[in-house]
């Protein structure tokens, strides 16, 4: 949905729902980086009780809040702008949620089950599950690309790192998409205070039962890992190995499922574009690549200011929220050409990952991997594949999702 031209921007308020049911409010933040790139919303409706915050829409400024966690810090509120889906102190005990020395210290725990070599030895197995996945399709000429293909495929290539068990797999599907969608009314029907009522205590009970069984019998896996790592002389309390394994998860669940339906999504709008992959599939990389700059997984993340300081002009207080909007910096005109064009030659630098700093996304290479083979094994199974219906965006300032992509499979 556009912004309405008559609203001043000092009255806008970024994240209220009206802005999001139709994905992010492009139009708009196309507005704000032309005449207001450092932006104050007074206020968040659906959460009265909380401060408002200042958005970021610039490459360049994002950029520089990323780098600059002495001043724009994750330790005091990371992520949402909101506590009222997860209170501050679970928030704190996720590597994403530190600020150095300590954050450096667990990513580099995490790391561990994340090097190049890791990734690329998992690339027969993250093919393997794909066709799985794709081989249940047989004999349909319709499905829902979100919960037929992206969805489990993602589900169990996470769960495969992590641990846990194939059957287990939609339930942990579930949970995330329940807390990271909380404000949805399909996600979540019962309203956000079931997260913490319902969904964490679930999900710790469920973390609980997997620590337990790597304590008794080490395995290979990173949730094994967690339980037996040391840092400095002592072993992570258990909050943090489920917070760990919760930030894991999640991210696994939703960023690679996200970016590939609403990449696939550009390809069957435009076919030009899609005749041009199917004719070369060298060209799938560079359509990843525009696909993370288009449709970033998480609309934004949060820092705090621990220290007054002016940024592009606006003077932010510290304690004050910031929010970086990578649906915003991603689409630049300072940085690309046409930038609401998607151009599967175009192989961008971009702000998918975050923009560069501590917090660099550590899952990269897996997302990247995981997208190159769902674009390639979906393309060679279904080199008709169209729109068959409506795309339906979840209705949230920070997953960038679709929640239903229904397509025909042949013509």
């Amino acid at each position: 949905m556009s912004a309405d031209p008559i609203t001043p921007l000092a009255e806008t308020l970024v994240t209220d729902r009206e802005q999001w049911l139709d994905g992010p409010p492009h139009e708009l933040f196309k507005r704000m980086r032309g005449e207001c790139p450092v932006h104050w919303t007074s206020k968040i409706s659906e959460y009265p009780e909380e401060a408002g915050f200042w958005s970021v829409t610039t490459a360049d400024d994002v950029h520089a809040v990323s780098r600059d966690w002495e001043t724009f810090s994750s330790a005091t509120g990371f992520t949402l702008l909101t506590s009222a889906i997860m209170p501050l102190e679970l928030m704190q005990a996720m590597f994403i949620g530190m600020d150095p020395p300590k954050h450096d210290r667990l990513k580099a725990l995490f790391q561990r089950g994340f090097t190049p070599r890791r990734i690329a030895e998992h690339e027969p197995a993250i093919r393997e599950i794909t066709r799985g996945v794709l081989d249940r399709l047989e004999g349909r000429d319709t499905c829902d690309l979100v919960s037929d293909v992206a969805q489990p495929v993602v589900a169990r290539v996470i769960g495969s790192f992590m641990g846990t068990a194939p059957e287990d797999d939609a339930i942990w599907a579930r949970l995330m998409n329940q807390t990271l969608g909380a404000g949805d009314p399909d996600m979540n029907p019962e309203g956000i205070q079931t997260v913490m009522e319902r969904d964490v205590p679930e999900i710790f009970r469920r973390c609980q039962a997997l620590i337990e069984a790597r304590r008794a019998e080490p395995t290979d896996d990173l949730m094994s890992i967690l339980v037996h790592a040391e840092i400095d002389g002592e072993r992570l309390e258990e909050h943090e190995i489920v917070m760990g394994f919760f930030l894991l998860v999640a991210a696994g669940n939703d960023s690679t499922k996200a970016t590939f339906c609403s990449g696939m999504r550009a390809l069957m709008e435009d076919d030009a574009q899609m005749r041009q992959v199917l004719a070369d599939p060298a060209l799938i990389p560079g359509t990843v690549e525009e696909a993370l700059r288009m449709f970033p997984a998480f609309a934004h993340f949060r820092r705090t200011a621990t220290r007054d300081v002016e940024l592009n002009g606006a003077r932010i207080k510290e304690g004050d929220k910031v929010a970086m909007w990578y649906v915003s910096s991603n689409r630049d005109e300072t940085r690309y050409e046409n930038p609401d064009v998607f151009d599967v030659t175009r192989n961008p630098e971009h702000q998918a990952f975050g923009a560069g700093g501590r917090h660099f996304c550590l899952g990269t290479a897996l997302a990247r991997l995981e997208l190159r083979i769902l674009f390639e094994e979906t393309l060679a199974r279904f080199p008709e594949i169209a729109l068959d219906g409506r795309p339906v965006y979840a209705e949230s300032p920070f997953i960038n999702q679709l929640k239903t992509l229904p397509v025909r499979l042949r013509a």
